[in-house]
């Protein structure tokens, strides 16, 4: 390395990343070209009839999963993309039953964090009056978690007979769901001291149980005001993560950064789709997604992917989806690239 390559630690840290990155492609690169030959190779030995016409299947399975795997990530170039995420869900109008609704959300994407070894934190969470949830703000962490579920930007949305209705009616629930990059110490947000304010609070759990009675809780409140259209806007973000105040203060603060930096981006979203006006875009905040239950069908309306397979999905089984949304707006990414 260079001579005084350590003195800077941020931008140290920065091309360390970089590095790791690239380091990560050439090793992909390479499994996936001795996948293709390990392919080649069973070919000539089925023709010699040493192998096994199941042999040769499984093979070609593996190739064409290693290279679906790497195109899937080639539609991760973006800025932020290989960022962990901070994911937020808020139920909508209609009480108990969007309450629930919310709370099967929050438990999908901990499944799909789960099933992709991804660290999983719960930065803050709100029940609800009789069930489920009215918030929860849920911290994933580990490359392109951002990457993956900026795709889950929106409101979805649950058709379904509900258990809370006396009268076994068909009813609509909402929830939205809010995606931001979680920032780290690498990536330079400024925020204004002068702008923020706090309180503190007990936490505790559902129904009053194991109330802490140290005022753990935080509540960061932050006067923002946007330089590029002029609007002000109080952020307010509660943090119960632990029962230190002061790293519920370092975790509030983070997620205040992740805010600022995701804000930054949509700003950059919004001038690129004026600069391609005649490409099709996502409005973030729009609803995405039905979940029709006794249809048994879930349908993204962005792509129109749909599967019958509620159970799966409900169980974090989400990659498709992801999959057809990365295909579909991340094209005009890897366009300007060429």
């Amino acid at each position: 390395m260079a001579d005084g390559f350590w003195e800077n630690a941020e931008a140290a840290q920065r091309q360390m990343k970089k590095i790791k990155d690239l380091q990560k492609w050439i090793a992909d690169y390479t499994e996936l070209e001795g996948a293709v030959d390990e392919l080649k190779l069973a070919l000539d030995f089925f023709k010699e009839e040493i192998v096994s016409e199941q042999e040769v299947d499984d093979a070609y399975a593996t190739a064409r999963r290693l290279l679906e795997e790497l195109e899937l990530r080639n539609m991760l170039r973006g800025e932020g993309d290989i960022m962990s995420a901070v994911l937020k869900i808020n139920s909508g109008a209609g009480g108990t039953e969007s309450q629930d609704w919310a709370s099967m959300l929050m438990r999908m994407y901990m499944r799909w964090a789960e099933a992709h070894n991804y660290k999983l934190s719960i930065a803050n969470l709100l029940e609800g009056d009789e069930a489920g949830i009215k918030s929860c703000t849920l911290n994933i962490e580990g490359d392109f978690a951002y990457g993956f579920l900026k795709s889950e930007n929106g409101v979805h949305r649950l058709v379904r007979v509900s258990p809370y209705n006396a009268q076994g009616k068909r009813m609509t629930s909402f929830a939205s769901v809010f995606v931001t990059p979680l920032v780290d110490d690498t990536i330079e947000v400024k925020v204004e001291p002068a702008l923020l304010s706090w309180d503190t609070f007990r936490s505790g759990g559902a129904g009053g149980q194991n109330v802490n009675k140290v005022e753990s809780g935080v509540r960061l409140r932050y006067q923002f005001t946007d330089p590029y259209t002029g609007e002000k806007e109080e952020i307010l973000i509660e943090n119960t993560e632990t029962r230190d105040q002061p790293k519920n203060k370092e975790n509030a603060l983070r997620q205040l950064r992740s805010i600022l930096y995701a804000k930054e981006l949509e700003h950059r979203m919004a001038e690129q789709a004026k600069i391609e006006a005649g490409k099709k875009k996502i409005e973030w905040g729009s609803q995405i997604r039905s979940y029709v239950f006794d249809d048994r069908r879930v349908k993204d309306h962005r792509t129109n992917y749909q599967t019958s397979d509620v159970n799966s999905v409900m169980d974090g089984d989400i990659d498709e989806f992801i999959k057809a949304y990365l295909m579909e707006f991340s094209e005009s990414d890897t366009e300007k690239e060429k």
